[in-house]
């Protein structure tokens, strides 16, 4: 049995993990702005990463096997329109939030022998796309952290990201409100389809596992063939 870390783990890609984790055994602990129906076994403590507060890093065991940092947002709006401070709370959001938890449970993660951290970026930082500016311009920085965190913390600490593409959760609710939506999303996809919490929940919960242990310093493409074909 691991011990995980899920931050942002009460909704979407992070509620699907935390329940494949719970399902292998594991012990997980979340910390996230709101419980919503986290089950019993969960270990909740309530943080806003965008917050003044430091991250309640008492509130993890002297040992954490890994880190998954979920929070991200989908600010999609032309460059015009965009103010400066709409990519520094891009930026506050899916860089900073991620460095405070990882240092904050950096000397926990330290002695595990199967430390690992996990990301996510968006297709969008590979593969140029109208309206994505604030958001690609702050998970292309979350990539270079990733690959500097992979050199800095080998051997002890594998870092990995995923990159996915439009997935089905409670962030995206309002591009696939309606049918027709839903379907102009799908048909920009190679597969036709979007994802689902689950698809990519099983990546992470793979490179949390021993059998990702010779994986480091990637950016794991699931984007239904977006970012390549």
């Amino acid at each position: 049995m691991a011990n995980y870390l899920i931050v942002g783990g009460s909704s979407g890609i992070g509620r699907a993990l935390v329940d494949q984790l719970l399902e292998a055994g594991h012990s997980v602990s979340v910390w996230a702005r709101e419980q919503r129906d986290l089950p019993a076994s969960v270990s909740f403590t309530a943080y806003d990463v965008t917050g003044e507060s430091d991250p309640p890093k008492d509130s993890i065991t002297d040992e954490l096997d890994g880190l998954v940092y979920c929070p991200g947002s989908i600010n999609l709006k032309s460059f015009r329109s965009l103010k400066a401070s709409a990519f520094r709370e891009s930026f506050e959001l899916n860089v900073v939030g991620a460095v405070r938890c990882l240092q904050a449970v950096e000397r926990p993660l330290k002695k595990s022998p199967l430390g690992a951290v996990v990301f996510f970026s968006t297709v969008a930082v590979q593969r140029g796309m109208p309206f994505h500016a604030s958001v690609a311009a702050s998970k292309g920085a979350l990539e270079g952290l990733t690959r500097s965190l992979a050199a800095e913390y080998a051997p002890n600490i594998r870092v990995n990201a995923i990159a996915p593409s439009l997935t089905d959760t409670p962030l995206a609710e309002k591009l696939l409100a309606t049918e027709d939506k839903r379907q102009a999303s799908a048909d920009r996809h190679p597969l036709k389809r979007v994802a689902d919490a689950s698809e990519i929940a099983a990546m992470a919960a793979f490179l949390l596992s021993e059998r990702a242990a010779f994986m480091t310093g990637q950016i794991v493409g699931m984007d239904g063939g977006l970012g390549a074909l």
